[in-house]
């Protein structure tokens, strides 16, 4: 019967590997299947930047109701329910905050998740009301040093700007500074005045 201890053993180091799980680090370590994997890299990581942003956090858990679906030409996004039927707060902003990920998918999640909410049937009224919160959020991507963040953002902004129309004026002097710090590098100049004109488009005059 040498099978007998072989099971034994098998259900020892189940019991073994589950735990450690309780005890590796704080509760808040949970959230970071990285720590998991590769516990030494995580530190200067930190020191380096933040730990998991509340956007990869959140999608990790399950909390963004839409994923990536690979295409053979084109990845498209799946909404777990119709995004017509999602609440705008806080997934408005927590796709906003996405914008400024670099990492795949969030970087396709975010920005695409960004798009199609606002495109649902009374969008204006739902993200209108989260101006005064978004707006902060779009100014830290488009003050990201990552040139694709601030594409993202400018992007996020003019979608945003053909939604709510007049009602971002008053916000958008909170941005401007960093669109025009953009317009100053050559490869941005065209797309920040195309940008600009649109914002005017959609928002009448902005004095």
């Amino acid at each position: 019967g040498s099978n007998v201890p072989r099971m034994s053993s098998g259900i020892q180091i189940k019991t073994k590997a589950a735990a450690p799980k309780s005890k590796t680090r704080s509760p808040g370590s949970q959230s970071k299947p990285s720590d998991k994997l590769n516990p030494k890299t995580i530190d200067p990581f930190c020191a380096f930047s933040q730990p998991p942003s509340a956007f990869a956090a959140t999608y990790a858990r399950g909390g963004i109701p839409c994923r990536l679906v690979h295409g053979s030409v084109k990845h498209k996004l799946q909404w777990d329910s119709p995004p017509e039927t999602v609440s705008f707060d806080p997934l408005l902003l927590t796709l906003a905050e996405g914008l400024r990920e670099t990492k795949h998918p969030f970087t396709f999640v975010s920005k695409e998740g960004f798009k199609e909410l606002l495109l649902v049937e009374g969008a204006a009224e739902k993200a209108i009301p989260l101006l005064p919160r978004l707006v902060p959020v779009l100014k830290a991507a488009l003050a990201h040093a990552d040139d694709e963040v601030f594409g993202r953002g400018l992007d996020a902004l003019v979608q945003l700007s053909a939604v709510v129309g007049p009602s971002l004026n008053d916000h958008l002097k909170l941005l401007l500074t960093n669109l025009l710090k953009r317009s100053m590098d050559k490869k941005y100049r065209e797309k920040v005045t195309v940008a600009l004109q649109k914002l005017e488009h959609y928002g009448g005059k902005v004095s």
